[in-house]
Formats: C-alpha cells, sequence, structure tokens
C-alpha cells in the first residue's frame, strides 16, 4: 500500500515530536503494510513549514529508518493550505510536489467554511499543469451536508484523498458517511492515514481498505492510483461500480 498523506516529520507541525516518534509512526505503517509514505508537512500559517526544511527532515528519517533496518520508503510533499498557495513561488510548488512528483499537489480541504478562494486556486493550478488532490474534504460540514459540492472539482480534474480513519469509523458517524458516499459515488480517488501520531489517526490503511467492501476498488484507492501518482504514470481507470449500490444513485462525479 501506498500512503500520500502523514506528518511523520519530527518537530514541524502538529504531527510527530521527534525523531524517535517519526520512526515509531514508521514502524506501525511497515507493519500494516504499507510500503510508501509521502511526509507532508503542514505549509500554512501556523506551521509555515519551508521547503528546504522538509527536504532536510526527509533524508534524517530516511537514513534512521535505514539505521532501524525498517523498510518504509520515504518521500517528500507537504499539505499546503489554500491560504498559503498564493505565498510559494514555481520552484516551491515543485519542490513540494506530492510524493516528489510536481505535478501534484496535496491541498488542504478547509475543516469548516468554504473559502470564497477556493475555486479559484483549484482552477489556477490546473491552469498551471499541477493536478490538485484535495486533502479529506469529507470532514468538512458543508461537504458533510451535501457531499455532491466536491463533484465539480473532480470534474475538473483534481483529485480526491480521504482520511483512513474516516472509512473505518475512528473518526465519528458523519465522517465515515460521507467518506463512504464519496466512494460510492466515485468522487474518491485515493485513502491515506494522515497519520499525526500512534493513536486515533494512526499509521495504517489496512482497515480502511476493508472497510471499503470491495476488493478490487481498495486496491485502487490504496495501491493503484497513489502509485501513478508517484511514478508520474496515467491515473488507471476506475474499478467499475458495484451493481445496485444505493449511496451511487444520490449522485456520481
Amino acid at each position: 500500500m501506498v500512503d500520500l498523506h502523514s506528518h511523520i516529520l519530527p518537530g514541524v507541525d502538529d504531527g510527530a515530536r521527534s525523531l524517535e516518534e517519526s520512526v515509531e509512526i514508521a514502524i506501525a505503517a511497515a507493519r500494516d503494510g504499507t510500503k510508501v509514505m509521502a511526509a507532508t508537512p503542514h505549509v500554512r500559517g501556523d506551521f509555515p513549514t519551508a521547503v528546504a526544511t522538509m527536504e532536510r527532515l526527509v533524508l534524517e528519517l530516511k537514513e534512521a529508518l535505514r539505521e532501524k533496518g525498517v523498510e518504509l520508503r520515504i518521500l517528500g510533499g507537504a499539505e499546503i493550505a489554500i491560504s498559503s498557495l498564493k505565498a510559494l513561488d514555481a520552484d516551491e510548488l515543485r519542490r513540494f510536489g506530492l510524493g516528489g512528483n510536481p505535478h501534484y499537489l496535496l491541498v488542504e480541504f478547509p475543516y469548516s467554511g468554504w473559502p470564497l478562494s477556493l475555486e479559484a486556486e483549484i482552477w489556477n493550478l490546473g491552469e498551471r499543469g499541477i493536478t490538485p488532490v484535495l486533502a479529506h474534504p469529507e470532514r468538512n460540514p458543508e461537504v458533510q451536508f451535501d457531499p455532491s459540492m466536491v463533484a465539480p472539482f473532480v470534474a475538473a480534474g483534481a483529485l480526491v484523498q480521504l482520511t483512513a480513519a474516516s472509512l473505518d469509523g475512528r473518526l465519528g458517524r458523519r465522517n465515515k458517511r460521507t467518506a463512504h458516499r464519496l466512494v460510492a459515488a466515485g468522487c474518491a480517488h485515493l485513502i491515506a492515514s494522515d497519520a499525526h501520531w500512534p493513536g486515533l489517526r494512526r499509521a495504517g490503511l489496512s482497515s480502511a481498505a476493508a472497510a471499503v467492501g470491495d476488493p478490487r476498488l481498495a486496491n485502487w484507492l490504496v495501491h493503484e492510483v497513489p502509485t501513478a501518482i508517484i511514478e508520474n504514470s496515467p491515473i488507471p481507470i476506475h474499478p467499475p461500480a458495484r451493481s445496485g449500490s444505493l449511496l451511487s444513485r444520490w449522485f456520481s462525479c
């Protein structure tokens, strides 16, 4: 499995507090079957992570995992707030590319409200040849009320990343229900742990993959699509929807 959203880098945001804790998260991910993990620290007002800091810490973590014998490939990236996109120049955006791919950016979907600049910023990234990967929209109250609000972004070329703990129920009923509606409607493209620490949003994707209820679709979400991103290959075709799904009738992407 490939996990393209984590806060595994130490001391830069609200994730791992030390290199030792970073290693602990990596060990948990590897034990669960994750082979590749992108380190995606926050880039926003309260955590203005510099691209050089991300790159340095990725190298340090790789060395620490090598010394410990932990078989987990660590890649770079960032989770960039909508409000921080304009402050980054072209080189910074490229170096923050998701999983090392400058053609993809992980964009933090707001936890509440609907920023007036949201649509424009997503459109601007597409115009620059960058595919936005929207992080955890299922946790936004407006999307929970009407998940079809995500559909126009997908139609415009954005990808949607769901949090593993939403799908398997660890983040509550509303998050779970919305995540499953997005999956059923074809409005989700990858699952990631969003791991911050060994706890509620722990590393690992296996329980969320099982919660999808369709092994072929689960493999597409946790392996095929994220692998295509890091390898810069075409996004594979979405598996056929399971017949008779009531959820899929509500809306579609």
